[in-house]
């Protein structure tokens, strides 16, 4: 028999826009759901990138009522549906991405759209932090790159959220992957995830890595964070090709004449969360959880994400 829903609920919110220190642990009402919305008992939930700059008020994705509660994605398990919900079921684990926020929470309602089963092989602590930066990573490679097997691309930022899971999913499309990753460590996960090549855009050639790689010029990139190293190793990109980059990444990228370059946003939506469950769910998949935070320290989570780090940072809920 499921446990009862409480009626409140530990959440980490803030009052007032402002820096770390405004994020608190707050007692809030259990949110209710819609007759098209499930309730998700949350085990885990991803710190986006961008968290900083919805605190700070420089960017607006949910409701802008305080108090806020931030966050974008989280996997658990469903406690309760609403009467026009037929998809998912009271028991089911899933995971999920939305733009209304509400993750740094131990429950969240979310549209029933924006939720999928959990992949094949992981776990809810796993699968936390991947809706947000996986849907960014297909949608880059699949929808704007469209990706096909046998083409040559770079992914700069190979070592970060988006990176690490755009090296598996290119892989699994049928790519020849140059990861430029960020330090001795960096290079040594997207090794093992599978890319072709790797180098450490802050110490190699990265340029010339590009060009033994793909002598005849490289068909696509995706750029998920500046560099010094940026510029030169984008002129690699052979007439023709594609270089794609979410927003957020500033200044936008530059590539040499004859290559379009496409900007895009990380829409959520069934169709992409399908569409991803099907490449993680084909083998062994993984996601790299660079450190996870208790929910009161939320504060402390946002202070550390400039840090050096692996893949993406999670809050640990239940």
């Amino acid at each position: 028999m499921p446990a009862p829903i409480p009626a409140q609920m530990k959440a980490a919110a803030f009052d007032r826009y402002g820096g770390p220190e405004v994020l608190h642990a707050e007692t809030l009402p259990v949110p209710r759901p819609g007759p098209t919305q499930a309730l998700v008992r949350l085990d885990c939930a991803g710190i986006g990138v961008w968290d900083p700059y919805v605190r700070t008020g420089e960017l607006k994705l949910g409701p802008s009522r305080f108090p806020q509660v931030l966050g974008n994605d989280g996997a658990g398990e469903v406690v309760a549906v609403g009467a026009g919900v037929r998809r998912f079921r009271v028991g089911d684990r899933v995971y999920a991405y939305s733009f209304a926020g509400g993750f740094y929470a131990e429950y969240v309602a979310l549209e029933e759209e924006t939720i999928a089963p959990l992949p094949q092989g992981l776990s809810t602590q796993e699968a936390g932090p991947l809706g947000a930066d996986g849907v960014t990573a297909l949608r880059g490679l699949d929808d704007q790159l469209h990706l096909s097997a046998g083409q040559t691309l770079m992914i700069y930022g190979a070592s970060g959220g988006i990176g690490h899971l755009a090296v598996q999913l290119a892989k699994r499309m049928g790519g020849a992957v140059l990861a430029v990753a960020s330090g001795p460590d960096g290079v040594e996960l997207v090794r093992k995830l599978g890319a072709d090549a790797a180098v450490d855009g802050k110490r190699d050639d990265v340029a010339r890595a590009a060009r033994d790689f793909a002598p005849g010029g490289l068909d696509a990139a995706l750029v998920l964070v500046q560099g010094e190293s940026l510029e030169s190793a984008l002129r690699t990109v052979r007439k023709g090709g594609r270089i794609a980059h979410p927003n957020g990444v500033e200044p936008a990228p530059k590539g040499p004449p004859g290559v379009s370059v496409l900007a895009y946003d990380g829409e959520p939506g069934r169709d992409v969360l399908e569409r991803l469950n099907r490449l993680v769910s084909a083998g062994p998949f993984h996601v790299e959880v660079g450190r996870s935070y208790r929910l009161e320290d939320a504060a402390q989570a946002h202070r550390e994400l400039g840090q050096h780090h692996l893949g993406k940072l999670a809050l640990r809920i239940h």
